[in-house]
C-alpha cells in the first residue's frame, strides 16, 4: 500500500511540475540582458534603455505591473522599471527580486511648456524653498521609507486660491510616485510635492491622469499646466518642453523572478 502511495505521490509531483511552463530565472546580472524578453512600460526611459540592449526583445506595457505580472508568468525574463515602484511590486510579490546592480541614474524633473516660462520660473524659485526647507526630503521619506500609502502632506485646505487652479497631468500606474486609491483618488510622492508647490503659488491643484505616452503631447497642446510622472529628464523630451529644476534622484533597476 506504501509502495502505491508513493507511486501516486510522485506521478502527482510529475504531472504538477510539467504544468507549470514558468521557466526558470536565467539573468543574473546585467549582462544577461543580452538576448531576452525585457518587459517596459510605454515610453519611459525604461523603454528607451532596453532598446538599446543587443538582440533584447522589447516588450512595451501600458503599466508597470502589466509588466510585472508577464515576468511572474514567465511570459518575459525581467523587466526594467524605477527602483521606487520596483520596490513597491518586490514586496507585494515574494517570487520576484531586484538584481544588485542598478541599470542607471536617473534624475526627475517637472515638464512644462515651451510657451509658458513664467510659471516654470516660479516652480522653480518654490522647489529652491521646499528643498532647503526639507519637505521634498520628508514626503519622500514617508512614501519610500514609512509606507505611506495615501499622503504625507497636509494642504491644499483652503476654500479658494488667489492664483487660480493649476492643472497636473500624471499617469497614476507607478506607486509609489502616482496610483490610484479605489475610490479614484490619485495619490503619491508626486502629488504630494505638487500640492506643496501649489500652496506656495496660492494655486488649487487639479490632478488629471491619462496615459504616460501621452503626457508630453498632452501639455504641448495645452491641456495641462505641468506633466509630473517621475519623469527623467532627457535630450529627447528637452526637445518637446521645459524641465523645472531636479526634485528627485533615481535608479533604473532590472526585476526578474527569484527561481
Amino acid at each position: 500500500m506504501k509502495k502505491v502511495l508513493a507511486g501516486i505521490l510522485a506521478g502527482m509531483m510529475v504531472f504538477m511540475a510539467g504544468c507549470s511552463n514558468i521557466p526558470e530565472n536565467s539573468v543574473h546580472n546585467l549582462s544577461d540582458l543580452e538576448g531576452k524578453k525585457i518587459g517596459v512600460q510605454l515610453k519611459t526611459t525604461g523603454d528607451s534603455y532596453a532598446t538599446e540592449i543587443k538582440d533584447a526583445d522589447v516588450q512595451r506595457f501600458a503599466k508597470g505591473r502589466d509588466a510585472v505580472e508577464a515576468l511572474r508568468a514567465g511570459k518575459i525574463d525581467a523587466v526594467m522599471l524605477d527602483d521606487a515602484p520596483a520596490n513597491v511590486f518586490v514586496r507585494e510579490y515574494g517570487d520576484i527580486r531586484i538584481l544588485e546592480e542598478a541599470y542607471a541614474d536617473e534624475e526627475y524633473g517637472i515638464a512644462v511648456s515651451k510657451d509658458n516660462p513664467e510659471l516654470l520660473q516660479r516652480i522653480n524659485k518654490v522647489l529652491e524653498k521646499l528643498q532647503s526647507e526639507g519637505v521634498i526630503d520628508q514626503i519622500v521619506k514617508a512614501w519610500i521609507e514609512g509606507g505611506e500609502t495615501r499622503s504625507a502632506y497636509d494642504g491644499q485646505t483652503k476654500d479658494s486660491y488667489a492664483g487660480g487652479t493649476l492643472l497636473m497631468l500624471t499617469n497614476a500606474e507607478f506607486p509609489p510616485y502616482e496610483d490610484k486609491l479605489e475610490d479614484g483618488t490619485i495619490v503619491g510622492i508626486d502629488i504630494d510635492i505638487m500640492k506643496a508647490i501649489c500652496d506656495e503659488l496660492d494655486m488649487k491643484l487639479q490632478v488629471e491622469h491619462t496615459s504616460f505616452d501621452s503626457l508630453i503631447a498632452s501639455l504641448q497642446r495645452g491641456t495641462g499646466d505641468v506633466a509630473m510622472a517621475a519623469m527623467t529628464i532627457n535630450e529627447k523630451r528637452l526637445e518637446q518642453v521645459k524641465f523645472s529644476n531636479i526634485y528627485m534622484s533615481a535608479k533604473q533597476v532590472i526585476i526578474v523572478r527569484t527561481k
